[in-house]
């Protein structure tokens, strides 16, 4: 599949939001992928739209479209390499590039999948797939600069996994997706931008700074999102928290935990103070 939507010409007309999400969600090719997706946010806020929240739209059978390369691995079979080597580094770099690829497919999914949200929820997914696709090509950018590009290195698929168990519910989706799997990046991102500024990689660890920052305002969206869900079911969201994660098999949380950053992105001091009893205990739920 080529450019999934023609924004190179001045036409002012725009597919509606939804069937440009899927478009772009089954594109193939990945830097195509992340500037169609950026290119389509900016087209949207600048004219008027069409949403089609009720529309039920057929599920094809390619999703995510995504490069036949990298290799597809479980995560144990992924080594860990120092951070001191250009090599090591330009690892991490590709397992933080597939990452936000994987980041990009998960919001477009959001978009396109889940019908009769308010119109907000669109929105706020579509400007969150526009900066991962940013994040991922600042990474892509900053690979090739170890000479390697996406694709070169193996991964694992555990985020897209995710969104394949909860695809026919959103708000397990809003559980498990960006305030269970994207809110441990809240967790991981300093300590690896302290390693790679001492390895005296300061143009990487600048990378992470953005990132970290767009992550705390995506991790947000979910939560609001969760909590507008449980409101609507009249449910208490400590308790479908608990259950959504027991039922569709969320990663066990462990620390250290990023407190400030999960703070700002809006998990309550319930919430904290659970998480603090896991780091002090080194315990999972």
């Amino acid at each position: 599949m080529s450019d999934p939507l023609d924004l190179s010409s001045s036409s002012s007309f725009l597919p509606s939001v939804r069937h440009a999400a899927l478009a772009l969600l089954r594109e193939r090719d990945p830097s195509t992928k992340a500037r169609a997706t950026q290119l389509f946010y900016d087209r949207m806020l600048a004219m008027d739209m069409t949403l089609d929240v009720t529309a039920r739209i057929t599920d094809p059978l390619d999703l995510p479209g995504r490069p036949d390369a990298p290799e597809l691995v479980a995560p144990s079979s992924l080594k860990r390499r120092s951070m001191q080597s250009d090599a090591g580094r330009a690892v991490l770099l590709h397992a933080l590039a597939h990452i936000e690829f994987n980041a990009i497919n998960l919001a477009l999914d959001a978009v396109w999948r889940f019908p009769s949200m308010p119109e907000a929820f669109y929105i706020d997914w579509f400007k969150v797939a526009a900066e991962e696709a940013r994040h991922f090509s600042l990474l892509s950018a900053r690979l090739a600069e170890f000479g390697h590009a996406y694709g070169d290195f193996p991964a694992h698929d555990g985020l897209w996994e995710m969104a394949e168990r909860t695809r026919g519910d959103v708000l397990a989706r809003m559980a498990l997706v960006p305030r269970t799997l994207e809110a441990r990046g809240l967790d991981a991102a300093p300590p690896i931008r302290r390693r790679l500024a001492q390895a005296g990689d300061h143009a990487s660890a600048a990378i992470l700074d953005i990132i970290l920052h767009d992550e705390i305002g995506h991790v947000l969206i979910g939560n609001h999102w969760f909590r507008h869900l449980c409101d609507k079911a009249n449910a208490d969201p400590h308790v479908a928290y608990e259950e959504l994660a027991e039922r569709y098999h969320a990663p066990k949380l462990r620390g250290p935990f990023n407190f400030e950053a999960r703070r700002d992105a809006g998990f309550d001091e319930a919430e904290l103070r659970a998480l603090a009893g896991l780091d002090a205990t080194g315990s999972s739920r």
